[in-house]
């Protein structure tokens, strides 16, 4: 379940627009659809696929109001993506302490 998760965290982000929506939305807080839409320069239906998709991932999260739908940034469930982090540059940090550490023992 968590890997699951985490993969559609990165598949979300991967795309620009959809990570810039996601930053705005975590700089600026909630915003509508009609906001987003100005912001990014794209349609208004690319931008509804692109906050659909970042829903999957939990990224945003949406309310209703009248006719606007409002959409929040949720960055705890970036969680998957900073334990990854994590374990990777604790593994490259290892690996480069080891070279350099070897290289030391090489030099006249």
């Amino acid at each position: 379940m968590k890997a699951a998760h985490a993969n559609h965290v990165f598949r979300a982000l991967a795309d620009p627009t959809r990570r810039s929506i996601f930053e705005e939305l975590t700089r600026q807080g909630e915003q509508t659809v009609h906001a987003l839409t100005r912001y990014a320069g794209v349609s208004q239906p690319a931008v509804s696929k692109h906050l659909t998709v970042l829903k999957r991932a939990k990224l945003v999260r949406h309310r209703r109001e009248g006719r606007e739908t409002h959409y929040r940034a949720q960055p705890d469930a970036l969680a998957p993506m900073v334990d990854w982090l994590q374990h990777y540059g604790t593994f490259w940090s290892d690996k480069f302490d080891r070279l350099e550490a070897l290289l030391e023992r090489m030099e006249p």
